[in-house]
């Protein structure tokens, strides 16, 4: 790998220990704003405080040996990069659906069931590709902020929630204007803690506020400030008709990881082309056992923490010794009961406006993976229907409560809903659609708007990314223009090109001469006295107009072939 320049320490470079540590502290304080997910459905279970406080320090041991698991490479296991664990976002409704129906025991049950099939998947990604396009990844993530904010309201507004006092309501304000504030206008350490700032804020509020009563207060103080939390007083159980939701969100949970481990090799090398599918694998099957370990441990889910390689990417500090200052530090607060029974008693206001403050980016990221891709009717309507479907599902609940009692993990749950309406849509209007598609153009009616037109049109229909569609179509237009004339010698030139969800490739057949690309450009001698100087300069930057090109002549017939990696 080539080192880019904005990097300062590249994955296997050691930054001086003190600058490890404060980076880990960083990563840590973004990442510890999703123990609300587990804490949130410890509560929706009706666990007791001192089992919350115990799960809670448990989950901060698996996070611990999660993000070592991510940075190690041990066997076939771990991806090797700077890509620390957190509680996923993505097993939060399905998890909330466990905790409901069954308790704790299936939601640890399930997680298990959905760790062991993530590690299943790793080497089948590549095929999943296809029915499993970026928009409706967009869609998943999506669809997990709008149901994780629902679900946060509902603590506060819902109809089996108690009333929202003044004293409530001023809490859950402090805190999320404290996370905003500090994320929007502070700088260095205070906006990567924002979060935790903003935690700190509310709880003190809350207890300015009364919000925080004395039996909270004395099983704060009874805590040990050191010890080593419970293990093996978990249980499990299964429940097929959760196997589903689970499903869905282990799959959402693979790609979502294929695409942080992606960043993590883009930032470390600056010749990067395409995704190396070698560490993805490994590092969707460290995804898949550490998933696995907390559901035996008596945790939610887990997967890579994308907004700490953003962060990571921002500081140019993508060392893999600083994931294992993470990994250690999360070991560490594990051992600190004291810790984990302040984060059991976080008082209703705070634990909402931190999940709200959470959502809000998930909800944007969401956002920008569905239009990262052009958009035709079809896959439009995918994701509107789908968006709506989930939606109906939070706005009237009456839908789930009618449904038979074997579909209502499905229909019972916006998120999974929404994704299962948008998989079988895809499927659905994959029908009809060409794979490979071609334009004839004469020599004498060559229109540049007809040739952007074709692969716009196509581009949409297939789901590609606007800036492959956009280089193929440059390059389309510039080797017309060049072939026409000298190297063409009339006739229609055919236009073919196809698409796979991994390459678009373009071929261009004339009658004529072949078109010369070479990979060295010409000397400004050659340029000046050759005849073919100017053709090879032409040919040497046309060669820039695709990732790889390259051209033969066979019985009068010139074919130039185009392949773009998508």
């Amino acid at each position: 790998m080539k080192k880019p320049a904005a990097l300062v320490y590249g994955v296997e470079e050691s930054p001086p220990l003190a600058v490890t540590f404060f980076n880990g502290v960083q990563h840590v304080g973004l990442i510890s704003i999703n123990l609300v997910y587990p804490l949130l459905v410890f509560r929706v279970a009706d666990t007791p405080v001192q089992a919350v406080a115990n799960l809670l320090a448990i989950g901060l041991l698996v996070l611990g040996v999660a993000t070592f698991l991510q940075a190690l490479r041990l066997g076939p296991v771990g991806s090797g990069y700077m890509c620390p664990a957190t509680f996923a976002a993505g097993y939060f409704p399905a998890s909330l659906l466990a905790a409901k129906l069954g308790g704790l025991p299936l939601v640890f049950g399930m997680t298990i069931f959905a760790g062991v099939l993530e590690t299943a998947l790793a080497p089948l990604l590549n095929r999943l590709r296809a029915i499993f396009p970026i928009e409706i990844s967009g869609l998943v993530i999506f669809m997990i902020g709008w149901s994780a904010g629902i679900a946060g309201l509902r603590l506060l507004l819902g109809a089996q929630a108690a009333p929202v006092s003044v004293a409530e309501w001023s809490v859950a304000g402090i805190t999320l204007a404290a996370m905003v504030s500090f994320n929007v206008w502070g700088k260095g350490l205070t906006r990567m803690l924002c979060a935790l700032i903003g935690l700190a804020a509310g709880y003190v509020a809350a207890g300015f506020a009364g919000l925080v009563d004395a039996g909270q207060l004395s099983a704060i103080g009874a805590a040990p400030w050191v010890g080593v939390p419970a293990l093996g007083q978990v249980s499990w159980s299964f429940d097929v008709a959760l196997a589903l939701p689970f499903a869905i969100a282990c799959l959402a949970a693979s790609l979502k990881a294929v695409g942080t481990i992606t960043v993590c090799q883009r930032m470390n090398d600056a010749d990067w082309v395409r995704p190396d599918m070698q560490s993805a694998t490994r590092g969707v099957l460290a995804d898949g056992v550490s998933t696995a370990l907390a559901g035996i441990a008596g945790a939610v889910g887990t997967n890579t923490s994308t907004p700490s390689v953003g962060l990571a990417a921002a500081t140019g500090m993508a060392s893999r010794k600083v994931a294992f200052a993470v990994g250690t530090i999360f070991l560490l607060l594990g051992l600190f009961p004291k810790l984990a029974v302040m984060l059991a008693v976080v008082p209703r206001p705070v634990v909402v406006a931190a999940l709200l403050f959470a959502v809000t980016f998930l909800l944007i990221n969401g956002l920008q993976l569905i239009t990262s891709r052009l958009l035709d009717a079809r896959r439009t309507l995918t994701i509107g229907l789908a968006i709506i479907a989930g939606g109906s599902i939070e706005i009237f609940p009456v839908i789930a409560a009618s449904v038979p009692k074997w579909a209502s993990p499905v229909v019972g749950s916006s998120f999974v809903f929404a994704t299962l309406i948008a998989l079988t849509l895809n499927l659905l209007f994959r029908i009809g659609v060409k794979k490979t598609v071609s334009l004839k153009i004469e020599a004498e009616a060559i229109d540049s708007q007809k040739i952007d037109d074709f692969f716009k049109s196509h581009g949409a229909a297939w789901g590609a990314r606007p800036d492959v569609v956009n280089r193929a179509t440059f390059g389309v237009i510039q080797l017309v223009d060049a072939a026409r004339g000298e190297f063409w010698h009339g006739g229609a030139l055919e236009i073919k090109a196809s698409f796979d969800e991994f390459s678009l490739n373009v071929d261009l057949a004339y009658d004529g001469d072949a078109l010369e690309f070479p990979a060295q450009r010409p000397s400004n001698k050659e340029i000046r006295e050759s005849e073919n100087g100017v053709r090879l300069m032409a040919g040497f930057m046309l060669r820039k107009c695709a990732d790889r090109l390259r051209s033969q002549c066979k019985d009068g017939r010139a074919t130039v072939h185009l392949h773009y990696d998508h």
